[in-house]
């Protein structure tokens, strides 16, 4: 089982760090019947107000550039994208197993 994973952080407008996580854990909520997002972590870190980091695990990249272009993934898009003054890739993983992790991919 091998998966393609994202881990990405957003920097966003003063302030608007509760706003971009409701919005990414909206996006979250609206993938739990998606077979192909296994896992789609929205987290904070302390001393960095303005941050927000999202880790992400799919059946494949195919699957992930996919899941950008449904209408409901857009409107959440156009919202955050306001607010958000930079997005920097930390890395893409191939993830190979583990806890929390189905072993089905």
């Amino acid at each position: 089982m091998n998966s393609f994973s994202l881990f990405n952080k957003f920097t966003v407008q003063e302030g608007k760090q509760d706003s971009l996580v409701e919005i990414l854990l909206s996006a979250a909520e609206g993938m739990k019947n998606m077979d192909e997002c296994e896992l789609y972590l929205v987290n904070t870190a302390d001393g960095e107000p303005d941050s927000v980091y999202v880790y992400e695990v799919w059946r494949n990249e195919a699957a992930h550039r996919a899941s950008l272009s449904h209408e409901s993934a857009q409107t959440l898009i156009r919202h955050a994208k306001p607010m958000i003054t930079g997005i920097e890739r930390i890395t893409t993983l191939t993830t190979r197993g583990g806890k929390g992790i189905s072993s089905s991919f």
